[in-house]
């Protein structure tokens, strides 16, 4: 039989070797490295194409601590579930895979509640209640999630086409929490109608944290379902989400979902790392120190826009959304007559150069937007340093 060091020098000479040798000998491989994928500094935010933001020591270290034990899926499920209703102070919750997800099985547990033989059936909606309510100016991509379920989206913008359209067809009104100023029901009417009507109302505030108080914001508001994103501000991991709200509708969404199998979202699996990472980062996110934080990033802003007016004709604006991403947003403007490079010129330069950096998707002709809520120490100077560089040299 071969013995550990025959067989270490038998592999020494296959193309793999160097890195199977430093894996035995304890080392740490970089795989993204490995395979030459880009990397970049974070000045763009969390979104999902981009793979948002990075998870916490601590989250990782559960994740790998969990990755070594067998348990019951169903057992670790209610005791996540019921400590992240503990910390979000609300009725019931569950890991979900992403707040897309949430919005699949929240749908499901609308429309067939605990019904083996309803569940079963999804998508064929034949029997059940089929039709939900959603505001025209809350129509959106990720509404593709809710009617993956099979059912009708019927569009509403009064609370008087809101009553007409509520019959015993009606399952379910969706609300997009971000779309609030654009539609015409707000939050509160919103969930009178539905209460008046006896309709589940289903909130999507996935990318609504900060600030911390809204994680039982909207459900102590009435909202029967509320959903967040894991990855994004959160920094759990990239593939979970949240699925707050009532006992009985948490109880029929997981009945919808893995691990049982002839469900709608068999597919969407949250294993045990993810629902121990989403459990740890949460608990981490509540205790943070939020205004220490809100500074931090201040800080960062003022960094960048310091070195970028030193470039003639540059000026700056810090915008905070009022909803979704509620963190500084810096637009940098100049006169192009002056500083001959338009903002999206910039930011492929930017992406282009080592270390690559990623603005955010909102920079268009008039303005270079960054975000630095997702950037790690130091990098705020990374990015100063790159942009004035850039601008001096259009100037020139």
């Amino acid at each position: 039989m071969f013995g550990r060091r025959p067989f270490l020098g038998a592999i020494g000479s296959l193309p793999f070797a160097p890195r199977f040798a430093a894996a035995a000998a304890g080392g740490r491989r970089d795989v993204i490295q490995e395979l030459g994928v880009r990397t970049y500094i974070n000045a763009a935010g969390t979104y999902t194409m981009l793979t948002a933001s990075l998870m916490p020591p601590e989250v990782m270290a559960a994740m790998t601590a969990a990755a070594r034990h067998y348990v019951n899926l169903g057992e670790l499920q209610d005791a996540v579930g019921k400590r992240v209703a503990e910390l979000l102070q609300c009725e019931a919750a569950m890991v979900t895979s992403g707040a897309a997800g949430a919005l699949t099985v929240g749908t499901a547990a609308c429309l067939t509640g605990k019904d083996q033989k309803k569940i079963q059936q999804l998508p064929d909606v034949t029997g059940m209640k089929s039709e939900v309510l959603i505001q025209k100016a809350h129509r959106y991509g990720y509404d593709h999630a809710v009617r993956a379920c099979g059912v009708k989206m019927v569009e509403v913008e009064t609370a008087e086409e809101f009553e007409r359209a509520a019959t015993e067809k009606t399952a379910m009104a969706l609300f997009f929490n971000d779309a609030d100023p654009r539609g015409q029901i707000k939050l509160e009417e919103f969930v009178r109608l539905c209460r008046k009507h006896s309709i589940p109302s289903f909130n999507d505030a996935a990318a609504d944290v900060p600030p911390v108080e809204n994680f039982w914001k909207y459900t102590k508001l009435g909202f029967d379902l509320v959903t967040f994103s894991g990855g994004k501000g959160i920094c759990g991991p990239q593939s979970a989400g949240l699925l707050l709200g009532r006992k009985d509708l948490i109880e029929a969404a997981r009945l919808n979902t893995s691990p049982y199998s002839d469900t709608i979202s068999r597919g969407m699996k949250v294993n045990k790392e993810e629902l121990v990472g989403m459990l740890v980062a949460l608990e981490l996110y509540v205790k943070r120190d939020h205004a220490a934080e809100a500074r931090e990033w201040d800080r960062k802003v003022e960094v960048i826009v310091k070195a970028a007016r030193k470039v003639p004709s540059v000026t700056s604006e810090v915008v905070v959304p009022p909803i979704a991403n509620h963190t500084p947003h810096l637009h940098l403007k100049w006169d192009q007559k002056v500083v001959k490079i338009t903002p999206p010129e910039v930011m492929k330069e930017l992406r282009a150069g080592t270390p690559s950096i990623e603005a955010c998707p909102a920079t268009n002709r008039e303005s270079l937007v960054f975000t630095v809520w997702m950037m790690q120490k130091g990098d705020e100077q990374v990015v100063a340093r790159r942009v004035q560089e850039i601008l001096k040299k259009a100037a020139a």
